[in-house]
């Protein structure tokens, strides 16, 4: 009877925390995009695309995260595998708003950087579980 359990903590500590953090960076870049708007001279053309890649990943984030877990716990590749396909992406909307919005504040640099190291730390972690449970 072997009964190790193969789901990472690493990866469960770090699927909260990017929730938590997710939750705090759309609050943030979604500020500066108000603010941005206000302040700048913020084409409207431009103003509705940096908004719906904003709104859109955090749609993506509530599957993404919520697999993430699933996948976890149950000790399955398949969730997981889907959470990975999700971050892929989360990291091209990140992309967008780190180096294609309309105007780019070193704080939307510092924000998108810490995601996207978040963001690449989980998908190791993600392979790493997937390897395990595959095994």
């Amino acid at each position: 009877n072997n009964s190790s359990q193969l789901s990472s903590l690493p990866l469960h500590i770090l699927l909260y925390v990017n929730g938590v953090y997710y939750i705090f960076y759309f609050l943030a870049t979604l500020a500066m995009i108000i603010y941005k708007s206000q302040v700048f001279s913020y084409p409207d053309d431009f103003l509705a695309p940096d908004l719906a890649v904003l709104f859109l990943m955090a749609i993506l984030e509530v599957p993404r995260l919520y697999l993430g877990f699933k996948g976890n716990l149950t000790e399955a590749e398949g969730p997981l595998g889907l959470s990975l396909g999700l971050t892929v992406g989360s990291v091209l909307l990140c992309v967008y708003l780190l180096l294609w919005q309309s105007y780019v504040l070193w704080a939307d640099v510092l924000l998108n950087a810490v995601l996207l190291a978040a963001y690449a730390l989980e998908s190791g972690l993600k392979v790493t579980a997937i390897a395990a449970f595959v095994s």
